[in-house]
C-alpha cells in the first residue's frame, strides 16, 4: 500500500459516498486510475465493507454499556465458546479479548434496562465459565471515531 492508497482510504473513511470523480480529484488521480485502486483495495480485503453511521439520538433512546467479563477457567476452548456466543448477539456491538484483570470487554447497546437484563440472562449468566462481569453505563458519548489512524 502506497501513499496514494492511504490518501484514498482516509477520504473514504471520511465520506464513502464520494463519487469516483470527486475522490479522484481530491487525491490527484485520473478517474480510471482511482477506480482501479479502489477496486484493488476491495479485492485485497483492505476495505471490508461500506456502512452508514446512524445518529442514535435521531432514531430513539438507547443505552450504551461497557461490560468487563472475567472468566472462571483459563481455557482456550471455553474462551472460543464465549466468543462465538458474544459475537452472535446483536446487542454486542464490539467484542475485545484483552489482557489484565478481565478477559473480555464488550460494547453493548440496548434500548433500556429490561433489554439489558435479558442480554445478561442470555449471554453472561448462561455461560458457566463467566466468573463475574462489571457493567459501566455510558452517560453520554463524547467521541466516536471509526477511522484507522495509522494511515496518516
Amino acid at each position: 500500500m502506497d501513499a496514494i492508497d492511504k490518501r484514498l482510504l482516509i477520504q473514504l473513511q471520511r465520506d464513502a459516498s464520494l463519487t469516483n470523480q470527486a475522490l479522484a480529484d481530491i487525491v490527484g488521480l485520473s478517474p480510471s486510475a482511482c477506480l482501479k485502486r479502489v477496486r484493488r483495495l476491495w479485492k485485497s480485503g483492505v476495505i471490508e465493507r461500506q456502512v452508514v453511521l446512524v445518529n442514535p439520538a435521531a432514531v430513539g433512546l438507547c443505552m450504551h454499556m461497557v461490560v468487563e467479563v472475567t472468566m472462571e477457567r483459563d481455557r482456550k476452548d471455553l474462551y472460543q465458546r464465549f466468543l462465538r456466543s458474544a459475537i452472535a448477539v446483536d446487542d454486542v456491538k464490539q467484542c475485545y479479548q484483552v489482557t489484565g484483570e478481565v478477559d473480555f470487554v464488550l460494547i453493548v447497546e440496548v434500548p433500556d434496562m429490561d433489554a439489558y437484563d435479558r442480554f445478561c440472562d442470555e449471554l453472561l449468566y448462561a455461560d458457566d465459565n463467566v466468573k463475574k462481569f462489571r457493567t459501566l453505563i455510558s452517560r453520554d458519548r463524547k467521541k466516536f471515531d471509526t477511522t484507522i489512524h495509522r494511515l496518516r
